[in-house]
């Protein structure tokens, strides 16, 4: 079974299964798995790099994504998703997602976000800056 040692992560927030999670086949659906890293990826930009969703100047769009599964996971219980950045670009972020069980004793699935910063009205590329830019660089495993 795949494990990510704590130290893989340099965040990490417990996310709860809901019952309309589970599938025909009594475990979570796989779409569920790019909520739980979405969910994450915006509660960190929102929280601590203080992003305005509603209306900020920059808003980050989402151009990759990518999802592995290695075990399954099911309402009632409870995820460990751990999240850090593996590429800060001038314009661009890869974060990288492991979905784990609450007590991070088995890895569930694994993947990525890209996530591009641009103008909110014209849409181009922006860099990221001040707190926004600090936030990202905390999540930084380098």
């Amino acid at each position: 079974m795949p494990f990510c040692p704590l130290v893989s992560y340099a965040h990490w927030e417990i996310v709860p299964t809901r019952w309309k999670d589970n599938d025909v086949y009594g475990h979570m659906n796989n779409v569920v798995h790019y909520t739980f890293m979405d969910t994450v990826i915006n509660n960190w930009l929102i929280g601590e790099g203080g992003l305005d969703i509603h209306e900020g100047p920059t808003i980050g769009l989402c151009v990759e994504s990518r999802c592995a599964y290695h075990a399954s996971l099911a309402f009632p219980e409870k995820a460990a998703v751990g999240l850090r950045v593996g590429h800060l670009g001038r314009s661009s972020v890869r974060y990288e997602v492991g979905i784990h069980r609450e007590d991070r004793s088995e890895l569930i699935a694994e993947g990525h976000f890209v996530h591009v910063f641009v103008d909110r009205g014209t849409r181009r590329p922006v860099e990221p800056t001040g707190r926004l830019r600090e936030s990202l660089e905390r999540l930084r495993m380098e």
